[in-house]
């Protein structure tokens, strides 16, 4: 068997199980036994199936031993984001209306993934239908932070990044529309991309024209993260706005370093949000890691006044549409938070959604004249570090008290609605030993050279390296 761990490479692991140096089935039970370990008391991966695990393994190394072309991901434990569709695997949506729902097609997503030659192995936890950025449901309690059990994994992709942080599974998907994919990425010390709308296609949706929300990828650090890209981007006819850019575009080794790149660093994006103190420090300090790897700092930043209600307008439509039949037949079905973010959407007019998509433009013309001055924007992923696990969301930021619990979700959802790619990269530790991750933004359609200048700052700081001390590290 080759030499490797759990914290190997998902581009390793991949490598060597193409070339029978390490099977699908020691793969397999490698993970296995990391989850035996560390799940009961980070609770990462539910509705793990561990027979039907180790026989996707033994068919995997089948195929190959017949000599049968296999796809890049080959032989990977795998498990999928619990909102995302799996034919014959229990999808709850961590709602306890949908507790025993079983899908019987796959979404375009899981298709993509499946078809590279991962081996499903169960899903990861999220919160009730994915609202909010704290991981906890009804059906199966809630995901903790490896880094300190008794904080927060974030959400709703808290799941993946517990799992991927603890050395559970070696890549994860996940979906983002207030910060999804990067917000647990930073709770994490892990790597989360919200792509731009199109690039990773979604199919079935109710809204093929919806522009808030993206599926995309996450990992322990960018080189992997850009491996899932590469399987899961492309051009789909089922998807109205995928873009035409082969997915192969991120497939080979990420090049490139910060020489002569220019930064915009904002802490707060000109006081649109309140940042804790120990968040400001971390983002703060990262001026001089890029400056001395070459790049131009400044402290500049976009003016989004209006993005604000553009997203709370649109997210309130959305899930009034989404879910407005189910919460009259099931009004005790949901919890407080998501039902009152349900019914703001009842009394939307058409201008309101109207003036919503015009503020859209607005900010889209405004962010395509900054990036002309700048290459990358620089910003807090998350606010605040991560909080208890006991609250439903931090009710006060220095002081300063959250109304609702998207309040303090502001640095990740303004970014949301500029439609620009922006990936969570590992930054730094409060004096707690909790992570925190640097928010970079780059331009709409622009992933590539995101990806190769969040690796160059990855290579910089290597913050994403220190691993947590649940279980027996590795």
């Amino acid at each position: 068997m080759a030499d490797l761990d759990v914290y190997s490479s998902a581009r390793a692991m991949a490598a060597a199980a193409a070339v029978k140096e390490i099977s699908a089935r020691e793969l397999m039970e490698l993970h296995l036994a990391r989850i035996a370990e560390v799940n009961p008391a980070v609770n990462a991966v539910v509705s793990l199936d561990e027979e039907r695990a180790r026989t996707g393994a033994a068919e995997a190394d089948e195929r190959l031993a017949r000599g049968e072309q296999v796809g890049p991901l080959h032989g990977l434990p795998h498990a999928f984001k619990d909102t995302h569709e799996v034919a014959g695997w229990r999808t709850t949506f961590g709602s306890p209306l949908r507790a025993d729902y079983v899908p019987k097609r796959d979404e375009l997503l899981v298709e993509r993934i499946r078809a590279a030659g991962v081996v499903p192995i169960g899903r990861t936890n999220v919160p009730e239908w994915a609202a909010g950025s704290h991981t906890f449901n009804p059906i199966f309690g809630t995901t903790r932070n490896p880094y300190d059990l008794t904080r927060s994994a974030g959400g709703s992709s808290g799941g993946a990044a517990a799992a991927l942080a603890s050395g559970m599974v070696p890549l994860a998907d996940g979906s983002d529309m207030g910060g999804s994919l990067r917000n647990p990425a930073s709770f994490n010390n892990v790597v989360g991309l919200r792509p731009s709308v199109g690039r990773v296609p979604g199919w079935p949706t109710t809204n093929g024209w919806e522009l808030t929300s993206v599926g995309g990828p996450m990992a322990r650090s960018v080189e992997d993260l850009a491996f899932l890209l590469s399987v899961i981007a492309g051009p789909s006819r089922r998807a109205p706005l995928s873009l035409e850019s082969p997915g192969s575009a991120f497939a080979p080794p990420l090049v490139g370093d910060l020489t002569g790149v220019r930064v915009a660093l904002s802490i707060d994006l000109g006081g649109a949000f309140t940042v804790d103190h120990s968040v400001a420090d971390v983002i703060g300090r990262q001026a001089q890691v890029l400056e001395a790897a070459g790049a131009t700092v400044e402290d500049a930043h976009p003016v989004l006044h209006s993005a604000d209600a553009a997203f709370r307008t649109l997210r309130a439509w959305l899930f009034q549409a989404r879910f407005r039949t189910l919460l009259e037949k099931r009004p005790d079905g949901f919890k407080q938070s998501l039902k009152d973010n349900i019914l703001l959407g009842a009394d939307l007019t058409g201008g309101d959604v109207a003036r919503a998509y015009q503020q859209l433009t607005s900010i889209h013309d405004r962010m395509r004249a900054f990036f002309e001055t700048y290459d990358v924007l620089a910003l807090p992923v998350s606010q605040v570090p991560p909080f208890s696990a006991d609250l439903e969301y931090p009710s006060e930021i220095n002081g300063e008290a959250q109304a609702t619990y998207l309040d303090w979700m502001r640095s990740a959802y303004l970014i949301t609605v500029t439609g620009c790619p922006a990936i969570s990269v590992p930054a730094g530790f409060t004096p707690e030993g909790w992570p925190v991750g640097l928010q970079l933004v780059g331009p709409v359609r622009g992933e590539r050279r995101l990806l190769e200048i969040a690796h160059a700052f990855e290579q910089a700081t290597r913050v994403g390296e220190r691993r947590p001390q649940v279980g027996a590290t590795p």
